[in-house]
């Protein structure tokens, strides 16, 4: 048999091999590093045996599914550890997670967080232990027995709950053993460094009627130097909440009479507006026209568009006039009404409509988090209808808007070309043409992807833009879908320039994705202190005492003249405090006025830039700040050390 490795080169074997031999062959320190395989890009267990040709990728911890193995080796080994020191816990589930894994389990005297500091301990002991991890199956017959001998009921729910011809596999490391379909790694020793994060509570199988179990959260790195990285980015992250900020900021607030629906406050909306009034400019210069479409739509349209029967509970649902309607999850089929308002002639193609669309979607309450991750939100969508050659143009315009928006606010991004899901509809033929279509504007542009199989929309494959935030988080924001299905269900047209029907082609996108969410990420990504032209107060003017309040009312009114947004602080304190309020109030300038200001005309400038940027006249101040926020330049903090003073 061949095997073909990543890097194009081959190895023959005349007899089976598993995937760790392969690595040995290979390189004794990639067997070490080794974690999981990928045979023909399907990710499989180290012990896999390949007897046949194929591709082959060793995944290392550098790898999303190398990481993936290890850490599901790790709640294993917290399996392990939990049921030497609480033997009568019994076990749920316990996956893999982004950045590390967690176990739900059900023990009678719940765990505390002062439980964690003793499991964690027994873990680095199981992986001194150095215990070797080998795979077996059961037949169905055994598994269940087995399990109802350990008391193990969850486990026993989920083997009567897989298909009756299901491999049931099992992993098994020193005394431990557990039902697992894989991957794992060779032995616990590569487990290095360790830690237990946080405890939750979570319904088995994900449903409120079950019984609540404890989940346990955890992480794991090779190396002890990158798990302190990552601690010290998660602190990080704590910081820049954008829960915390958008509290302290007002920018916006969440409460229990809408749950996963935000209150926008008023420097909150300035900073949505200010978003909102770059979105319209772009879109503008690149041949947009905007559009509004209805909140709420009869069934009949759901029906049409699919979205009745793959996405109803997802959607909020009522009755008038003993109709069945729907408040919209999505804004495409609304822009295809529009589309299919006057007759189109190719002429008038590509069709270019965007709209800031409030959409609705049921998120379960466990899922709802801040901005991120809520029931209502703007999407910042466009539908582009097009002829079958101006696909790939459209597409490449979109990419290049999308890229300008990210550079624009510092983020690095990368791109996945999701393909068909198993849960779609339309021809074999219609998803092949769509795939090739994103697949060729992604290489006319030159740039890098990578293939997400099967997760593409049920109506088309796309593009997904994966932003990289300042701390190093990820975030799925823009989006590029390619649709034969929609314009065919409505039965779109446009006369071609043969005078005959055609149909044609949509494209839907979004740059910022949902504008809440995308606000939430800027919070974080800036940490609230946000580039002087989205900044929601731009100036703060400080007079020194109440003696200079004339004064500062008047270099108030220049800089509102000049239309910066800009307040005063009137308050009978120390010059000091106000100078400390205004900084964590994250505003970009503050305007010190005194006597010395008020004769000579001008302001002492302090930044979030500079510091103390020293006296000023006002039409200089006023200018270069217009000129800053003209260009949306993104400026950096320059001297931190003078900026404290």
């Amino acid at each position: 048999m061949i095997i073909t490795l990543k890097d194009g080169s081959t190895k023959e074997y005349a007899q089976a091999k598993s995937v760790i031999e392969i690595a040995s062959d290979i390189s004794e320190g990639l067997a070490r590093a080794a974690c999981a395989g990928e045979v023909d890009g399907e990710t499989v267990d180290l012990r896999t045996i390949v007897d046949r040709d194929c591709t082959l990728n060793i995944l290392t911890f550098d790898s999303e599914g190398g990481a993936g193995a290890f850490h599901h080796t790790t709640s294993h080994i917290m399996a392990q550890a939990i049921k030497r020191l609480y033997p009568d816990t019994k076990l749920a589930i316990g996956p893999s997670i982004a950045e590390g894994f967690y176990y739900d389990v059900d023990r009678d005297t719940p765990f505390v967080a002062e439980d964690l500091e003793k499991i964690e301990a027994e873990m680095k002991k199981i992986v001194k232990e150095n215990l070797a991890i080998t795979r077996f199956t059961k037949s169905r017959e055994d598994a269940i027995s087995y399990f109802k001998k350990q008391n193990e009921p969850y486990k026993v729910q989920l083997i009567e709950d897989l298909p009756e011809n299901a491999e049931i596999s099992f992993y098994k490391q020193g005394e431990f053993v557990d039902l697992c379909a894989g991957p794992h790694l060779m032995t616990t020793k590569p487990v290095k460094a360790i830690k237990l994060t946080s405890l939750a509570g979570a319904y088995w199988r994900g449903s409120e009627k079950n019984k609540m179990l404890t989940r346990i959260y955890g992480t794991s790195f090779t190396k002890k130097a990158d798990l302190e990285a990552y601690l010290t980015r998660i602190e990080e992250a704590k910081k820049r909440d954008h829960r915390k900020l958008g509290r302290e900021l007002g920018l916006f607030m969440m409460r229990e009479e809408g749950p996963g629906f935000p209150f926008f406050l008023p420097k909150g909306m300035i900073l949505k507006n200010t978003l909102l009034d770059y979105w319209r400019e772009i879109h503008n210069k690149a041949g947009y026209v905007e559009i509004s479409t209805p909140i709420m739509l009869s069934r009949h349209l759901w029906e049409t568009s699919g979205h009745w029967d793959h996405y109803k509970e997802n959607m909020y649902t009522t009755v008038i006039d003993e109709t069945d309607f729907a408040i919209k999850p999505m804004n495409c089929p609304g822009g295809i009404l529009v589309y299919q308002s006057e007759p189109r002639s190719y002429r008038d193609l590509p069709l270019r409509m965007g709209e800031l669309g409030l959409v609705h979607r049921h998120e379960k309450s466990g899922q709802l988090h801040g901005l991120m991750r809520v029931r209502c939100f703007t999407q910042d969508d466009a539908h582009i209808f097009m002829t079958p050659e101006q696909i790939r143009g459209e597409i490449k315009g979109v990419a290049k808007l999308i890229d300008e928006v990210y550079q624009l606010f510092g983020f690095k991004y990368h791109v996945e070309l999701s393909t068909r899901p198993e849960d779609s509809m339309g021809s074999d033929e219609d998803w092949e043409m769509a795939t090739d279509a994103l697949r060729g504007a992604l290489d006319d542009l030159g740039l890098d992807y990578v293939v997400n199989e099967g997760d593409g929309a049920f109506y088309g494959p796309k593009i997904d833009f994966h932003l990289e935030d300042s701390i190093g988080r990820t975030w799925q924001c823009g989006t590029i879908q390619l649709d034969f299905q929609l314009p065919l269900r409505f039965n779109c047209e446009y006369i071609g320039a043969d005078g005959e029907k055609h149909r044609p082609i949509m494209i839907h996108r979004v740059a910022f994705g949902s504008i809440e969410r995308f606000i939430g990420i800027l919070i974080e990504h800036f940490a609230g202190a946000f580039p002087t032209w989205l900044a929601p107060v731009q100036v703060k003017v400080l007079p020194i005492s109440e003696k200079y309040q004339e004064y500062g009312e008047k270099v108030l009114k220049a800089l509102k003249d000049a239309g910066i947004r800009a307040e005063i602080d009137l308050k009978a304190e120390k010059i000091g405090y106000k100078i400390r309020e205004a900084r964590l109030q994250k505003i970009p300038y503050m305007l010190v006025v005194g006597a010395k200001e008020e004769e000579e005309g001008k302001v002492s400038v302090r930044s979030r830039f500079l510091g103390d940027e020293g006296a000023k006249e006002l039409d200089a101040f006023i200018c270069a700040v217009k000129e800053e926020i003209a260009a949306r330049e993104n400026r950096r903090a320059e001297v931190t050390a003078d900026a404290k003073k």
